[in-house]
């Protein structure tokens, strides 16, 4: 089934497109997530809650509209509003979902599935050890601790790495919502 067909059938109750799709992106919610949460079981509860309103709207989705691009809204509005609720913890991660509420328009802007890609090219221009453990930690789910542990470096230079690679990756979506809000 291609997703208008799963998003019709979503819009119809039918619980099979809805596990099809989440089965499809999940991860890609969960990716997204996780810059912007400091914990796994943050992100995991974040693309339980994102579905669960993907379930509950569901009778409101048009299947000729970018789900991806849904989705981001949903995850994107999701963490805002987590982030409001802890406004001492680290608000700077912030300013990156702040700046894309502000200009991103999903008939009008780059698409989930573009930002995502972007994304992984920014991970790409990172210093390779940088990049590795960006990688393990944001991609194969591993703790400083083992990050540590299998790379031979203390925690500090781990956690040291995974800043300046959010650092990095964040100054360059502020750059590219810049970029999108001029006319």
């Amino acid at each position: 089934m291609d997703e208008r067909e799963l998003l019709y059938a979503l819009k119809h109750g039918d619980r099979q497109s809805f596990e099809t799709l989440y089965n499809r992106y999940w991860r890609q919610v969960y990716n997204f997530a996780r810059l912007y949460l400091t914990t796994r079981e943050s992100a995991e509860e974040a693309v339980q809650e994102v579905f669960i309103k993907v379930w509950e709207s569901r009778a409101f989705i048009r299947e000729n509209e970018n789900f991806q691009g849904f989705l981001f809204i949903i995850t994107r509005n999701l963490i805002f509003n987590q982030r409001r609720k802890h406004f001492n913890e680290d608000f700077y991660k912030m300013s990156v979902l702040a700046a894309l509420e502000q200009s991103y328009d999903i008939d009008e802007e780059i698409d989930a599935k573009n930002l995502s890609e972007y994304i992984d090219r920014l991970i790409d221009e990172l210093p390779p050890q940088r990049r590795l453990i960006f990688i393990l930690s944001r991609k194969e789910y591993k703790s400083y601790k083992e990050i540590a542990l299998q790379l031979n470096i203390s925690e500090k230079t781990v956690e040291r790495q995974i800043n300046e690679a959010i650092k990095f990756l964040k100054k360059n979506l502020i750059l590219l919502s810049y970029f999108l809000m001029v006319p």
